[in-house]
C-alpha cells in the first residue's frame, strides 16, 4: 500500500446505528485500503435525499447497519492499494453512489456497471462518506482535476451525474423542451444547469416562491408553482412555445402524484424520464392514452464512469454552478429534519473537519 504522510488511526463520521436514525456524531477507526482500492481524506461530502432513506429503511434494498451514510463525497487521495496504478497519494477524486461492481458481468461489460448484480453502494451497503476518510474501489472513484473546489463539485458526484444520465436517456435534443418535475432541489437545479449547457429549453415545476427563484437563476425558461397552480397540466403545455407540451419529463420528486401527472402533460411521442425514488410509490398511466399517443416511460439509475466524468467536464468548464450552503458534518441530523419538513432549496455540503 502506497501512502501519502501520517494517516490518523481514528477519524470523525455520523454513523447510523439503527435504522430510524438518528445519526451519532462519534470517533470511527479508519479503514485500509484493499489491494483495488482507495483511501480518500473526504473534505466535503453533499447530502442527498437518498441518505434519509437509507437511514429510515425505506426502500426494499438491505442496508449494512451500523451504517456511514453519504456518496457526495470529494478529497484527497491518501493510500492506495498495491493493485491500484493510475492514481496516486495526492490525486483529487471523488466517491458517488457506486463504490463499486464486479466488472465481469454482462452489464458491466456493457458499460451498464449501475445494473451490476453485485454493487457496492456508497453509503448503503458500504461505508460512505459522512466521515474523514473513506475507501472506494479505484475503477470507480470519479477522477477529479487538480485545483477543483471540492466544496463546489460534490454535488456533481451525485446530484449532476444523476440528472445528465437522465437527461442523455430522454433523447432530447437541442431545442427542444424539457419539463423538470422538482427542479427547485438539489438533483432539480443542476438538471436545469445541464440543459440549458446542452442547449434544451427547460420548464421548472416545483413548490413556493424561494425554489421559484432558484429555478430562474438556474436557467429555467418558465416556473410553474404546484402549490398554487389551479390546472398544472395545461399550465405545462401553455409553458411550451407550440401548446403541444414538452419532448421529455425528468421526474425528481419525492412523491407519488408528480408520476401520475407527466404522462398528461408530456407531448406525443414523448418521454417520461423516472429518476426521483418516493418510498412505496408506483406509476400509473392511461394504457390507451400511452398507446395512441405513443409515450415512452422509462427508468434512469446512475451515471457510469464516462458519465461521471462527462458530468464533471461541464462542471470544469464554468457551466455548472451547484447552489449550496455548507454545515459542519455534526449538524447533519438538522439537514436531515429540513430535508423531512421539505424546507430545502439547492443542496447542503457537510464539512467533515466541523
Amino acid at each position: 500500500m502506497a501512502a501519502n504522510g501520517h494517516i490518523p488511526s481514528e477519524q470523525w463520521a455520523m454513523v447510523v446505528e439503527k435504522t430510524g436514525g438518528p445519526c451519532v456524531y462519534k470517533k470511527i477507526p479508519v479503514a485500509k485500503p484493499g489491494p483495488d482500492e482507495v483511501l480518500i481524506n473526504i473534505k466535503y461530502s453533499g447530502v442527498c435525499h437518498t441518505d434519509l432513506h437509507a437511514m429510515m429503511g425505506d426502500w426494499p434494498l438491505a442496508t449494512k447497519m451500523p451504517l456511514v451514510g453519504g456518496h457526495e463525497g470529494a478529497g484527497v487521495i491518501v493510500a492506495v492499494g498495491e493493485l491500484v496504478t493510475d492514481l496516486k497519494p495526492g490525486d483529487l477524486a471523488g466517491l458517488k453512489w457506486l463504490n463499486g461492481s464486479c466488472m465481469s458481468c454482462g452489464y458491466c461489460r456493457q458499460a451498464d456497471e449501475p445494473l451490476c448484480g453485485e454493487p457496492l453502494l456508497s453509503g448503503y451497503t458500504v461505508d460512505g462518506t459522512f466521515q474523514q476518510y473513506a475507501i472506494g474501489k479505484a475503477a470507480h472513484v470519479a477522477r477529479i482535476p487538480q485545483g477543483t473546489d471540492l466544496q463546489a463539485v460534490a454535488p456533481v458526484l451525485c446530484a449532476g451525474i444523476t440528472v445528465y444520465k437522465g437527461l442523455k436517456e430522454s433523447g432530447i435534443c437541442p431545442g427542444q423542451t424539457i419539463a423538470i418535475v422538482g427542479a427547485g432541489g438539489g438533483l432539480g437545479s443542476l438538471a436545469l444547469q445541464y440543459a440549458k449547457a446542452m442547449g434544451i429549453h427547460a420548464i421548472a415545476i416545483d413548490g413556493g416562491a424561494e425554489k421559484g427563484q432558484l429555478c430562474k437563476e438556474s436557467g429555467a425558461v418558465a416556473y410553474v408553482d404546484f402549490m398554487s397552480s389551479k390546472n398544472l397540466v395545461q399550465e405545462v403545455k401553455n409553458a411550451t412555445s407550440d401548446g403541444l407540451g414538452p419532448h421529455a419529463v425528468l421526474l425528481l420528486a419525492v412523491s407519488e402524484k408528480p408520476f401520475q401527472q407527466a404522462t398528461e402533460y408530456v407531448r406525443a411521442r414523448g418521454t417520461v424520464v423516472c429518476i426521483g425514488l418516493p418510498a412505496n410509490a408506483f406509476l400509473k398511466a392511461s394504457v390507451f392514452d400511452t398507446v395512441t399517443r405513443m409515450i415512452n416511460i422509462k427508468g434512469s439509475y446512475v451515471g457510469n464512469r464516462q458519465d461521471t466524468a462527462e458530468a464533471i467536464d461541464f462542471f470544469s468548464r464554468g457551466l455548472i454552478n451547484a447552489p449550496f450552503k455548507v454545515i459542519g458534518l455534526s449538524k447533519l441530523n438538522e439537514v436531515y429534519e429540513m430535508m423531512h419538513k421539505g424546507q430545502i432549496a439547492g443542496r447542503y455540503v457537510v464539512d467533515t473537519s466541523q
